[in-house]
């Protein structure tokens, strides 16, 4: 389907940007400033990200955009999104397993389980359930931003009693409404016949864009959409995971550098500042996403595809990360490395720092440095020996500015990333790692095919002593 903004030049977009926070200003926040947070107008002021999904999301219908602004703004006042964490949300909820984060469908995307059956309906605490869905999908935005999500309805085993359409839709509600683009697609899981009526009820109160994005599936559809590994054994799955809070282990680790040594010597303390980073600074998480991919034109080997629109930049405040959306690594041997350029756009040194979620997949160099005012520097990513590429592979790019009396040397180094304040931190994550290679994939069945029957009639001609005709 064609992306909206195609129909529009990138003049046009800036010119419905400006109008959007002009009027958004002139017609809502002028009598109605006590029903937005100061920091949610900040953002929908300076993030273009933002602004363009409501655009895209009401279709670029002015009046439209406006009014789900604001339901959105006042929605997160509500629940003071900006401030949420575990002790906003009741304990018993948390540790229920209800709703959770786990694993990737075939895309790539986030999987935001619903467990239906551990729900049980209660009036009065409709309220405490709506702030732990929206706990749930802050505390994805702000450690995975611009990863879309996939929701996977576990209607098994369901009961009268776990039944709540009322909740169903406003979980739906907030990807519509509060968290436009953030949903990739839904998952109605064996969805009972007693819930078909309640169902249809529901479904007449939604967009037809919402509509779209459900998908019924059975046990044995499921696995079209969500490998294997990713599945509870009770879906045909093999992932033996069970919930418990919290379940935020540092998905990002140090790579490993070039020499086959970490680079960061404080490892430890290292990945505790990231996880507090990720978890409790949601303003230094850029609302971008980072897509690397498998699948690299002949002619473009170890060199990044020309960009072709101002977003194939990464636009950070310290720093322009080039490109913003895919790394493609080629098919030979010999194209198992893609540079990602980066520009300090300050008037300080700038360290930055890698991580992935796969170190024993990659190299990294330099994988911890720094860069001078107003220049730039280049990392090589390389596969390392016959890894391969895999949807759930990430990485996160950490830059914070340094002294101008500092040198940036390793020892520098070092000791700036054990003092440097959480806020001054940059960070710039991927939101997943494609995987597209048909060709050289095709080939291996083709080639494991042939093997295969020249070994039978190999083995035949042993036991015969005749080549078969």
């Amino acid at each position: 389907m064609k992306n909206e903004f195609d129909i529009f030049s990138w003049q046009d977009i800036q010119k419905k940007r400006e109008e959007t926070r002009k009027r958004f200003v002139i017609e809502y926040a002028q009598d109605s400033s006590d029903s937005y947070d100061a920091r949610d107008m900040d953002r929908l002021w300076k993030d273009d990200v933002l602004v363009d999904s409501y655009l895209e999301c009401s279709h670029f219908v002015m009046e439209n955009t406006l009014k789900m602004i604001s339901d959105s703004l006042q929605w997160r006042k509500e629940f003071k999104l900006n401030d949420i964490n575990e002790s906003s949300v009741q304990k018993g909820l948390l540790d229920s397993g209800m709703i959770y984060l786990h694993g990737y469908d075939k895309e790539g995307n986030k999987l935001f389980w619903f467990r239906v059956r551990l729900h049980v309906k209660d009036l009065k605490m409709l309220t405490e359930k709506k702030r732990y869905v929206a706990f749930w999908l802050e505390s994805h935005v702000r450690r995975e931003p611009g990863t879309p999500l996939t929701v996977i309805f576990d209607m098994s085993e369901v009961g009268l009693g776990s039944i709540d359409m009322e909740f169903i839709k406003y979980i739906i509600n907030c990807f519509h409404v509060y968290y436009p683009k953030l949903l990739a697609k839904m998952l109605m899981y064996e969805m009972p016949w007693i819930m078909n009526a309640a169902w249809k009820m529901v479904k007449a109160m939604l967009s037809q864009e919402v509509v779209d994005t459900l998908v019924f599936v059975s046990k044995s559809e499921i696995q079209d959409h969500v490998e294997r590994e990713h599945l509870l054994p009770s879906m045909g799955g093999t992932d033996p995971f069970k919930f418990s809070y919290p379940p935020f282990p540092d998905d990002f680790q140090n790579p490993i550098s070039e020499t086959g040594q970490e680079d960061d010597a404080e490892t430890g303390e290292d990945d505790l500042e990231t996880k507090d980073t990720l978890e409790q600074n949601p303003l230094a998480l850029k609302p971008r996403k980072v897509c690397f991919a498998e699948d690299w034109d002949k002619d473009c080997t170890s060199t990044w595809k020309a960009s072709r629109r101002p977003s194939d930049a990464f636009k950070g405040t310290l720093l322009h990360i080039s490109p913003a959306e895919e790394l493609r690594f080629g098919l030979g041997d010999g194209e198992k490395r893609c540079l990602i350029s980066l520009s300090n756009v300050t008037r300080n040194r700038v360290a930055f720092k890698v991580r992935t979620t796969a170190p024993e997949k990659y190299r990294v160099k330099p994988s911890n440095s720094s860069c001078g005012p107003g220049t730039g520097g280049t990392i090589t990513v390389s596969l390392y020996g016959g890894s391969l590429c895999c949807p759930q592979d990430r990485f996160l790019i950490m830059a914070a500015e340094m002294d101008l009396s500092s040198d940036g040397g390793s020892a520098d180094l070092a000791q700036f990333w054990k003092g440097v304040p959480k806020p001054k931190i940059m960070m710039h994550s991927s939101s997943r790692l494609e995987e597209n290679m048909d060709r050289c994939l095709r080939w291996q069945k083709v080639l494991t095919v042939l093997v295969t029957v020249l070994t039978a009639l190999s083995f035949s001609t042993i036991y015969t002593g005749e080549w078969p005709l």
